[in-house]
């Protein structure tokens, strides 16, 4: 009865957002955008696509999306939303993550990335444009994809925490106290495979075109980089998301290597009390601008 009702609230839901998706006036970029994919599928292989395709998805998502991040340093007035103002980005420790970034990125992602192909054929995943998903589905099952690998990185994140085994592979990760942007995948390859692999489960379970692994992996680079700025920007428009944990929750775990193990969401934090310092200090924080004003 309970499994009925859920598949009927479901189907309900998603007659409602196609009812107000046929209200709303063309996407005047979908016919550029159906050119270009189907430019692409005429001339490349399923493998070049799956492959290369994937791989530069993730480098020119990735540093795109730490640009403004790393701009953010040199402009005076965002200095304001720097959450921990006393731990300024040096070049030194910035040349240091990229040079980790990139053997992480070809030597551990690379090879993983290499096997998307051999993902879509045993799965029969479709690459054509009239199997592509609707937008509003598309944004559903990155949704469900999130919800999933922050379940796996909060119960794994924490394990890594353990005394037996911190220093063997977190550490690295936490050589940042105040975290920046291109930060975001800097971490020992054992986290990498370890962590990386919640990023999959998603996929497998939701995957119903090639082009939710690109979606996929977008949003989860802007939300792990996001997270991982330093900065506190105000209008974020990732704030909207439901339970988003964001900057400054992220920040607090750097700081005190302890709490927040979540990556994405509050809730398991929340359920399991370990934000309960990052509240207390929140509490703290709050009654000092409060003093500041009188």
């Amino acid at each position: 009865m309970a499994m009925n009702d859920s598949v009927n609230i479901l189907n309900s839901a998603y007659l409602a957002v196609e009812y107000i998706d046929s209200f709303l006036p063309d996407n005047p970029l979908q016919q550029p955008f159906k050119n270009a994919w189907n430019y692409m599928l005429d001339n490349y292989t399923k493998f070049q696509i799956a492959t290369w395709g994937s791989l530069l998805v993730h480098e020119v998502s990735y540093f795109l999306l730490c640009l403004p991040g790393f701009i953010f340093q040199f402009i005076p007035y965002m200095q304001k939303y720097k959450i921990q103002q006393d731990k300024p980005e040096t070049w030194e420790k910035q040349w240091k993550c990229f040079k980790t970034l990139l053997f992480n990125h070809f030597f551990i992602q690379l090879p993983l990335i290499c096997g998307t192909y051999y993902f879509t054929e045993y799965f029969n995943i479709p690459y054509e444009w009239e199997a592509m998903p609707r937008w509003y589905v598309l944004v559903a099952q990155c949704f469900g994809c999130a919800v999933i690998e922050d379940a796996w990185h909060y119960f794994l994140h924490r394990l890594l925490h353990h005394k037996r085994i911190y220093k063997y592979i977190h550490k690295v990760h936490h050589e940042f106290v105040s975290p920046f942007g291109m930060q975001a995948e800097y971490a020992h390859p054992l986290e990498t495979l370890i962590l990386g692999a919640g990023f999959f489960i998603g996929i497998v379970v939701f995957c119903n075109h090639v082009v939710l692994l690109w979606a996929w992996v977008i949003c989860r680079l802007m939300e792990t980089i996001d997270v991982h700025s330093g900065y506190d920007v105000p209008l974020n428009p990732l704030h909207l998301v439901p339970f988003y944990a964001g900057a400054r929750f992220h920040d607090f775990h750097h700081m005190n290597f302890i709490g927040n193990y979540a990556s994405t969401f509050t809730w398991w934090d929340r359920i399991f009390g370990t934000d309960s310092q990052f509240i207390a200090y929140k509490e703290k924080e709050k009654k000092q601008q409060l003093t500041m004003k009188k």
